[in-house]
């Protein structure tokens, strides 16, 4: 009678685990809980930080390795144990390249869009993203960025408009609707309306058309009034102690995007690492975890501009920020770590250095104008040099690299759309629909 009652219940892992604890409660009378194993044996990431090198293609990440650490060298962001390979395209009415709009939307939500669409799918619905959900679920949230805050890629993961040009109501978005905690980049004449330089004046010497053209009223004594500490510098961003921190650095962008030698500045006042540092500690705070997005937007600004000696100077400071992440995960090892792109921009090559320009057997094969051959450049830890060639001052189709670390990290490995890396993070972190 005993065996005719018990063989049916051992179809179901919980029902063995079930009588278990009772056999174990009566030989004990100490009475345990059943949990469910987690997915492949591993704990869910309670942390994830995502990097962003936007525009950053399979070459670019060889661009920047090559003009930093060398051939011999390793990149933080190259000494992941996972990597993968992701789609781009967007799905637009009339284009197939994506723009950082529709390809931060498709990271962020997991829906493809349009063009310029931020937070929402090609019909304009509001997407909730994945940093939304990490919030519901009760885990702290924050946006770094060398861009304004409310750039395409940031605000894809926090706000939900039909244009991305709409940066001061993206702006008033995150205080009053997504609410990161940490908030720190460029892009402080977006909060301030016509008129009200702020913290950074009007018509700088770097570029007299920056200057305050906000829409929405004063939002950064608006944030101010919602709990947040307002830092400008590297200082105060140090000495900042609250557990909400808005950070605006520069008027627009950190840095100045041009051509070689016509004005070009990549010199962030605060660099990627620090704030990305701050941010760690800051949402690292919240015993529930933390969602961090953390971009790196010169690599895109100065691909546009062939640039190429630029792209390797922000490549370096989107790689130390990378590596302040992975020391934080190696420690933490309830940390995920990913580092993935929105689209891949100016289709660049690596090449020799021509030896002689007239030499029949090795072609000069430079393009004209912006697109005309970059360099030469040197090679850490050798003799040599090498030009890099661009193909167009655009965003292109190709795929992008993805590597990533920690917990969940499995999920992705492979070839995928771009939609994939939203799921992944959303079940390595096992966030519940809310």
């Amino acid at each position: 009678m005993f065996r005719s009652a018990i063989l049916p219940l051992l179809a179901s892992h919980k029902a063995i685990a079930a009588l278990t604890t009772l056999a174990l409660t009566a030989s004990t009378g100490v009475a345990l809980t059943w949990r469910p194993p987690y997915e492949h044996g591993r704990r869910p990431a309670r942390n994830v930080i995502i990097f962003v090198g936007d525009g950053m293609g399979n070459s670019h990440r060889d661009l920047i390795r090559y003009g930093n650490v060398g051939p011999e060298g390793t990149l933080a962001m190259d000494a992941m144990p996972v990597s993968g390979r992701s789609h781009t395209f967007p799905h637009d009415p009339e284009a197939f390249v994506t723009d950082s709009a529709a390809g931060g939307t498709a990271l962020a939500t997991g829906v493809k869009t349009y063009n310029g669409a931020i937070g929402v799918d090609e019909n304009g619905k509001r997407v909730q993203s994945v940093l939304e959900l990490a919030a519901r679920n009760g885990k702290a949230t924050g946006l770094v960025t060398t861009a304004q805050v409310t750039d395409a890629t940031p605000a894809s993961f926090g706000a939900h408009v039909l244009n991305r040009s709409q940066q001061s109501v993206i702006a008033r978005q995150f205080l009053e609707g997504s609410k990161p905690q940490v908030i720190l980049g460029g892009g402080e004449d977006k909060w301030y309306p016509a008129g009200n330089p702020g913290k950074f004046p009007d018509a700088p010497a770097e570029d007299p058309a920056e200057k305050s053209a906000g829409t929405e009223g004063n939002l950064v004594e608006l944030a101010k009034t919602l709990g947040y500490e307002y830092v400008t510098n590297t200082a105060e961003l140090k000495a900042a102690r609250s557990n909400r921190i808005l950070g605006l650095f520069a008027n627009e962008e950190m840095f100045q995007q041009r051509p070689e030698g016509k004005g070009d500045i990549y010199n962030p006042t605060v660099s990627l690492a620090d704030m990305t540092s701050k941010a760690i500690s800051t949402l690292s705070r919240d015993r529930d975890g933390f969602f961090l997005l953390v971009e790196e937007e010169g690599i895109d600004e100065f691909a546009h501009q062939s640039n190429a000696g630029q792209v390797i100077k922000a490549g370096k400071n989107l790689d130390s920020a990378v590596a302040v992440a992975t020391r934080y995960a190696k420690a933490h090892r309830d940390t995920l770590v990913i580092v993935v792109a929105d689209h891949e921009t100016g289709s660049l090559a690596i090449e020799d250095v021509p030896a002689l320009q007239d030499d029949p057997n090795y072609p000069n094969e430079s393009g004209e104008g912006r697109t005309s051959e970059d360099g030469p450049f040197s090679i850490p830890g050798t003799d040599k040099q090498f030009v890099v060639d661009w193909t167009t001052a655009n965003h292109t189709a190709e795929d992008v690299p993805l590597t990533a670390m920690g917990p969940g990290s499995e999920f992705f490995s492979g070839v995928y759309e771009n939609t994939h890396v939203h799921d992944a993070m959303v079940k390595a972190m096992r966030l519940k629909r809310r």
